[in-house]
């Protein structure tokens, strides 16, 4: 009997080895060189622990091959992955070969049935359906637009340095939490500018507005077990699917977004014209052409919402941080303004025209980037060449891996990668140019680029100026002193926190 049952035990065992390791042979079938994954996390050790960011799993594997190949396999759990280690292949992945690699990966984990919203962000969507879509934003993003609600910034900025007055006086030993802070911000900027309404983010009794945004970007641990799953277990991401607006999120915004067309259109009907063309005049006009219902036009909002928010929160709380650490730096860019400065503001041209304060802006962006990689899928196979090694064909659904991080941190590329270093940006085109070598990719490339960038870069602009303008930023001692990600963060984040003190010039 215990002959039997231990035979059985190692059977069992044997059988999961298989199951685990029976496709660790993909890479090698294909003369595509890379490390030896593991059971069970594949390349990506800290898998389970979260003690490490992923990213920096990813950068051991590119130091380790960088001059040698220009992709390697890996392995995300039992998942073969490419990871693309040369910036040249990154910027064919993104641009050239675009329609090779048209699609996001996310597009496989999730549909409409378990989550509407996201399915239907122009990030998720594929082929004709993200052309349409993409199409259908484009044109409330247009410089103009976001030009019109330049004054709806200002207002903004003004409630941003009132609060921080407020916080002056009533003292904060420990420091302002410089990611809250900006959430406020962007959180009363995007629902202002997208919704016509506002979230009293700076108030004593804010709307729930914050809060619901907040929550589609603190997932529990299930959003974290599902990858790990999926990971592990690939084959069911075709039976359970990702779902990233919770339902009771995406019911509040449905209602809100109700209201606010109501109101809207309960001013046309009383004739009373809107101050100012926003998105969400665009969107109800878009709407009226398309038949969209409220589900679709929330769907449309949505993306304004969620482009507007997080990365942009995330970009400004480490600027100030970068600015707080580097005195001269800071001077530097407020003697620029102040010399803009007309009547207490910085007009909307002058504000693009700033060289200093958009090289600070894309140096935070590559020492921070809020995408620190983006994983793409084959969506047409194509033989693609590995430096010394043979050429190998990338077969239709391959996940596509580009470490923006390891290239945008590479010594290589950027001396003293660590330091924050505008001037870096200080030359002409500077940005477009890192861009177009593959090595600074802040807002991805290509057809694909992030449709909200030059909304996120006014917003973020705008809040810098009000806040270097009127206080000295110090970080505070608690913050730490490195630039250590957070392991637990899906988008990039100091770990720890930001914290600051700021003080009245």
């Amino acid at each position: 009997m215990i002959l039997i049952t231990l035979a059985l035990g190692l059977a069992t065992v044997g059988l999961l080895y298989l199951l685990m390791t029976w496709n660790f042979d993909h890479w090698r079938k294909r003369r595509v060189p890379g490390p030896k994954p593991k059971i069970p996390t594949g390349n990506y050790p800290h898998m389970y622990t979260m003690k490490r960011h992923a990213i920096y799993d990813l950068n051991d594997i590119y130091v380790k091959y960088k001059n040698k190949y220009d992709a390697v396999g890996i392995f995300g759990g039992r998942v073969p992955q490419l990871l693309v280690i040369s910036p040249e292949l990154a910027r064919r992945v993104f641009v050239s070969d675009f329609k090779h690699f048209h699609d996001n990966e996310v597009s496989n984990l999730i549909d409409e049935k378990s989550d509407f919203i996201f399915a239907n962000n122009p990030f998720s969507l594929t082929g004709d359906k993200w052309k349409q879509r993409r199409a259908d934003v484009t044109p409330g993003l247009t410089m103009s637009r976001i030009k019109t609600v330049y004054p709806v910034t200002n207002k903004v900025c003004q409630k941003l340095s009132e609060w921080v007055d407020k916080q002056i006086r009533l003292g904060a030993p420990e420091g302002i939490n410089a990611k809250d802070m900006s959430l406020c911000f962007t959180s009363e900027m995007v629902t202002d500018c997208v919704l016509g309404l506002s979230a009293e983010s700076f108030s004593d009794n804010p709307t729930p507005i914050m809060g619901h945004i907040k929550d589609l970007f603190s997932q529990s641990w299930s959003f974290l077990i599902y990858f790990v799953i999926i990971s592990t277990f690939p084959s069911l991401s075709h039976l359970i699917k990702l779902r990233f607006v919770p339902p009771k999120v995406e019911r509040f915004f449905i209602e809100l977004m109700e209201n606010a067309v109501k109101a809207r259109r309960a001013q046309l009907v009383a004739g009373k014209q809107f101050e100012r063309t926003d998105f969400l005049d665009y969107i109800l006009q878009m709407a009226e052409k398309r038949s969209l219902d409220t589900r679709q036009l929330l769907a449309h909002t949505m993306t304004f919402l969620l482009d507007g928010f997080e990365t942009t929160a995330t970009v400004l709380a480490h600027m100030l941080l970068l600015l707080g650490r580097e005195p001269e730096a800071q001077k530097r860019l407020r003697e620029e303004i102040l010399a803009h400065v007309k009547d207490g503001i910085v007009s909307f041209e002058k504000l693009n025209e700033l060289p200093f304060l958009d090289a600070c802006v894309q140096e935070t962006i590559r020492i921070f980037p809020p995408a620190f990689m983006s994983n793409k899928l084959c969506t047409e196979a194509i033989e693609l060449p590995n430096k010394d090694g043979p050429n190998f064909t990338v077969e239709v659904g391959t996940t596509i891996v580009i470490p923006h991080y390891c290239f945008m941190l590479d010594e290589d590329y950027f001396p003293d990668s660590q330091s924050f270093q505008p001037d870096r940006f200080m030359e002409p085109d500077a940005a477009k140019k890192f861009r177009e070598r593959g090595t600074f990719m802040g807002f991805g490339d290509g057809p694909r680029v992030c449709i909200g960038m030059r909304f996120a870069l006014a917003q973020i602009k705008a809040a810098v100026v009000e806040l270097i303008t009127k206080y000295n930023v110090k970080v505070n001692p608690k913050t730490r002193k490195d630039n250590l990600y957070d392991p637990m963060s899906f988008i990039t984040s100091l770990q720890g926190g930001i914290w600051l003190d700021l003080e009245a010039l």
